[in-house]
């Protein structure tokens, strides 16, 4: 079943049973208002028992009637910093077709699994609209927006166990949604719209008016579980903040990935990864700040988690480099014949590491990681004895990070050639991930000192990513030959070969010349 997205961008308004929608055509770019049409409305949300998802502000229902019957799934808002919800929201919103009243599209489902972590979905509550619809249009005929006049029936239904049902309520509200207008459309609206008797609703979406405290201990009006923190204090923050605002960051990344994972959307994997190993990064980096065992398995599981993102994110790299290396060997038998074999045995390394992934994705220790992520998010297992400042503590952690770097440097310079000189290069690629991830988390509070180290650093490890790229595709191109080929195969092998070979020496030349030209900048680090 097939599923399409949208913004949806409106502001909701309470308002009294006795309020009149005042002129609308009155509005700046408003040249006329269609006659309003009525429609009702039944929808059916469904939630876990808990309501997870009311929770995060997050709605899943099944509506039918009016113009735009189907399932609807609506992500957190997305407001401007400052806002609240006074202003106008803006909104993700995914549909799907009606399907079976009681069976939600997977392709809604999987966008929420990172927030179910298992709980099964059920029917939580059913709201009946009587909506009015006031349809706003320009001087050149285009639809700017609506106004909608909604007289809400909600009732409660019960959970699994037979309880908490059967309350009622009614309301009536006002949602103002832009269509093809702007955003200057709301000043002057809500002015309109006050002065007819409206006020800014008392709450963020009709759910969590109908659930209200059923809505569990969370409320369901709160900000977003997930959202970034601020750094207090600024640049005076003390470590652990500017751990947790990074962090926090990183979880995001991770979890607004797992849905695209999920739906195997390009490049999904490569971003949970590197938020993984950042947050693997900052937790190795940051250790002496926290308590050590729970901060310990959290680096385990993170761990275990990149070893899966990793098998199906090396194997697509490959493919895709060496299908751009086969492509520039023209069309012929030779590389016909390679370019089957390795679409054959590479892509099957590439479909089963993905569904080893997406298996481990939606098992219990998975959802414990992002539970353990959240509680190190939000209740930090800092030591109590101390609280260090930020900039000395990330100072030092840069440095130390740096000292690292320069060691595997050197030991890569006098690592004798061969597999122990390519494996001392990898060494030194993975330290200089690991010092960017630092710098970046110091650039929080120690700004472009730590930038410009996080860059050079990234400098190195992209240089060395392209090295250690090349050594992989020749340890893959020579397991694959075979003295039975014929010789226009062999051939192609060969060039393959010879190709990697000389990737691998362009890509050291040129990690000699970055390490070379920040070697100063890295020594000095950010103190």
């Amino acid at each position: 079943m097939e599923a399409s997205q949208g913004l949806e961008v409106e502001k909701k308004y309470d308002v009294g049973s006795d309020a009149t929608v005042p002129p609308l055509n009155g509005l700046p770019g408003v040249a006329r208002v269609d006659e309003p049409h009525t429609a009702k409305l039944e929808a059916v949300y469904f939630d876990t028992a808990d309501h997870a998802l009311a929770a995060r502000r997050i709605t899943l229902r099944r509506r039918t009637g009016g113009g735009d019957a189907g399932w609807h799934l609506k992500l957190p808002p997305e407001e401007a910093a400052g806002t609240g919800d006074a202003e106008p929201q803006q909104r993700r919103e995914v549909h799907a077709p009606l399907g079976q009243a009681g069976v939600v599209p997977e392709a809604l489902l999987a966008r929420v699994q990172a927030y179910l972590r298992g709980a099964e979905v059920v029917p939580v509550a059913k709201l009946r609209t009587e909506r009015t619809t006031h349809a706003l249009y320009g001087e050149d005929g285009v639809h700017l927006a609506d106004l909608a006049d909604d007289l809400v029936t909600a009732e409660r239904l019960p959970g699994p166990d037979g309880g908490g049902g059967g309350n009622k309520q009614q309301w009536r509200e006002w949602e103002l949604e832009l269509v093809n207008g702007d955003a200057s459309l709301f000043a002057p609206a809500d002015q309109l719209l006050m002065g007819a008797g409206a006020r800014p609703a008392g709450h963020a979406s009709k759910l969590a008016k109908a659930l209200g405290a059923q809505a569990g201990s969370q409320d369901a009006d709160a900000a977003p579980d997930e959202a970034i923190p601020a750094l207090p204090a600024g640049k005076k923050s003390p470590a652990a903040a500017v751990v947790t605002v990074y962090a926090a960051a990183q979880i995001k990344e991770l979890l607004d990935q797992d849905a695209a994972i999920r739906l195997e959307e390009p490049e999904a994997v490569h971003d949970m990864r590197s938020a993984t190993r950042r947050l693997r990064s900052v937790l190795a980096a940051y250790r002496k700040l926290y308590r050590a065992v729970p901060v310990r398995r959290l680096r385990d599981e993170l761990k275990w988690l990149g070893q899966l993102l990793g098998e199906p994110r090396d194997a697509e790299v490959l493919l895709a480099r060496l299908r751009g290396h086969l492509d520039d060997l023209g069309q012929g038998p030779g590389p016909d014949a390679a370019r089957d074999r390795l679409e054959r045995q590479a892509g099957a390394t590439y479909d089963a590491g993905y569904r080893r992934l997406q298996e481990a994705m939606r098992t219990e220790r998975y959802f414990r990681l992002l539970d353990s992520l959240e509680e190190f998010r939000d209740n930090p297992p800092v030591r109590t004895e101390t609280v260090p400042p930020g900039r000395r503590v990330a100072a030092k952690a840069v440095d130390k990070a740096a000292k690292r770097l320069r060691r595997s440097h050197r030991a890569a310079f006098h690592a004798r050639r061969g597999t122990d000189h390519e494996n001392a290069l990898h060494r030194v690629r993975k330290d200089a991930k690991k010092l960017r991830h630092v710098a970046e988390s110091a650039g929080l509070i120690k700004g472009k000192r730590a930038n410009k180290v996080a860059k050079a650093a990234h400098r190195q490890q992209k240089i060395l990513g392209d090295y250690h790229d090349a050594v992989m595709a020749r340890d893959l191109l020579s397991g694959m030959g075979s003295d039975r080929d014929r010789a226009a195969v062999s051939g192609a092998y060969a060039a393959l070969l010879q190709r990697q070979e000389e990737l691998m020496s362009a890509a050291e030349a040129k990690y000699r010349k970055a390490s070379k030209k920040s070697r100063d900048l890295l020594r000095r680090g950010v103190l």
